[in-house]
């Protein structure tokens, strides 16, 4: 054998697996399609968002968690009701234990920290027992993506050095070796060098092939959100309808799925690949690195959201409350975009941008351009998306706004009077602290907590009072992000045929698992829980391999 553990995929969920096993003893090979300067994956672009149950963050803020809450939460937005939800089912309550116990205390004795605001995210569609987060849970790590995986490549270097671990760059697998029905290696072709930065296409020139063999293979190779026709091919119809003609990327291109069939033709089952997780709020970037690249807008809750031809979304299709809800309300007028209305105002408060290159602040741990935020203007990459972005409209009076919006798209779908009506009447219901309209009550109850009335909920206000001003019209595009299902697992990581039985020598971790099982968040996410997910199944099949 060349290893005792090939680790395929060098993202946040392979180094962590990989990490556990090399501490463990064993001696670990891990390969990557790309450069050692994408070492780290997609972790690498995110807000670093933690879902945590009952912190000392939350305590802090008077937000009383629970483990009882948060099972109630989670399995509400799962929704699991399939014979194959087993496992996912059980990954859950594995994975809440963790989050409600040693996650916290675990990292925290790595060097990480988090921001003293928790986030409020994925609010959900109004219901106790359905989907949502009842309280405040999204711990945004100091230091955001690279923060998170900042202790694991500290990690795998110092066992690198030790030659307990090595990396082979450039190594794009084509297969899985299966000798007696179980899983002994991989082999591929060696792909030429490529300096590109972290997220730009790379080369695909073969200069040569490899083989390597191992006593047991680990895939973590993420998801399919950089394949559009892999998206559109699981997209599920019956429950969103069909799938967008426009989408922007959440992920570089070489987030591609590939070793999801790979896997397969070595045995592997793969569940609920129609169970998918993409944004509503998605911004062509005004300065892209990989192709198509999208920017998530993570809104406070005072946005005006209209649909292309300028009608107003029901709740629960409101800023931040229900993605799905929101994403089947979009795919069902015929439109692939949709509309935001707000005010200078609200964009000043409520406007965050996820990624990490979207938060030099918080990512740069800079004290100083952090406290911007409270300042009289939008954040600087904000800024930088009203001056520059193409989803952006800016005017003063509704009627050359709405105007403007017809002439972006190049079409004339807005009717003034229809957009006017909606406005006017939504403007009525801030006039007295009573309403009947839900996003009203909403906003008024998101800055009953204190987080969210100091840096993300905007003082209600009428849209159309000229101190708030200019108004601003920002076009939705639907950006791909995660696949909730993939290769089903058991909770020692391995993967499982369709019968149940493990495939012998092959386990799995990360998004390409489904974060745990198969598909741990069922129907709907909670965020915070994608990187924890990738964090916990890794440590799990790090932990059993071998053993």
């Amino acid at each position: 054998m060349d290893c005792d553990l090939l680790v395929i995929g060098a993202g946040l969920a392979g180094l962590v697996a990989a990490t556990e096993a090399a501490a463990r003893g064993l001696k670990v090979i891990i390969l990557d399609q790309e450069g050692e300067q994408s070492l780290g994956g997609q972790a690498f672009w995110s807000l670093g968002g933690l879902f945590f149950v009952d912190s000392p963050e939350q305590r802090r803020l008077r937000i009383r968690d629970s483990m009882a809450l948060a099972r109630q939460d989670w399995f509400g937005s799962a929704g699991f009701d399939r014979p194959e939800d087993h496992w996912p089912r059980r990954w859950a309550e594995a994975y809440l234990d963790f989050a409600s116990g040693e996650k916290r205390a675990w990292l925290h004795a790595m060097g990480m920290r988090w921001f003293p605001v928790v986030g409020w995210a994925e609010r959900g569609g109004g219901l106790a027992t359905g989907h949502g987060n009842s309280v405040p849970r999204f711990h945004v790590t100091w230091g955001t993506g690279p923060g998170v995986l900042a202790p694991f490549i500290r990690r795998a270097q110092e066992l690198r050095a030790s030659n307990a671990l090595a990396f082979r760059f450039r190594h794009r697998v084509d297969g899985l070796i299966v000798e007696n029905g179980a899983v002994v290696g991989a082999h591929g072709a060696v792909l030429a060098a490529d300096v590109a930065e972290r997220g730009r296409s790379t080369s695909r020139d073969v200069t040569g092939d490899f083989s390597f063999r191992a006593g047991a293979v680990l895939v973590s190779s993420g998801g399919i959100g950089g394949n559009h026709e892999m998206v559109r091919q699981n997209w599920p119809r019956d429950r969103l309808g069909e799938p967008p003609a426009f989408m922007v990327s959440g992920v570089p291109a070489h987030v591609d799925g590939r070793m999801l069939a790979i896997s397969q033709a070595a045995g592997g089952s793969v569940i609920n690949g129609d169970r998918m997780w993409h944004y509503t709020e998605g911004l062509r970037n005004w300065d892209p690195i990989w192709p198509g690249h999208g920017i998530r807008i993570l809104p406070g809750p005072s946005s005006l959201w209209l649909d292309a031809r300028g009608r107003r979304f029901p709740a629960p299709a409101m800023p931040g409350f229900d993605t799905l809800a929101t994403l089947k309300a979009i795919r069902a007028t015929g439109y692939d975009h949709s509309w935001f209305i707000l005010t200078k105002a609200i964009i000043k408060k409520e406007f965050a941008l996820s990624g990490s290159e979207q938060n030099p602040d918080l990512t740069g741990k800079d004290i100083p351009l952090l406290l911007k935020r409270l300042g009289k203007n939008p954040p600087g990459p904000v800024q930088a998306f009203v001056d520059k972005g193409a989803d952006f409209v800016v005017r003063n009076d509704l009627g050359d706004l709405v105007s403007a919006m017809n002439t972006l798209t190049g079409e004339v779908l807005l009717d003034i009077e229809q957009v006017r009506a909606e406005v006017e009447a939504r403007d009525r219901e801030i006039d007295n602290p009573f309403s009947k309209d839900a996003q009203v009550t909403a906003i008024r109850g998101a800055r009953a907590y204190l987080g969210d009335k100091l840096m993300r909920t905007a003082r209600p206000h009428r849209l159309l009072d000229p101190k708030a001003g200019p108004l601003i019209a920002v076009r939705l595009n639907i950006l791909t992000r995660k696949s909730l299902g993939g290769l089903q697992t058991d909770l020692s990581g391995r993967v499982l045929e369709l019968s149940g039985k493990p495939v012998p020598g092959l386990y799995a971790a990360g998004e390409v698992a489904g974060f745990g099982g198969g598909g741990v968040h069922g129907y709907n996410a909670l965020e915070g829980t994608f990187l924890g997910g990738c964090l916990f199944s890794g440590r799990v099949a790090g932990r059993a391999v071998g053993a």
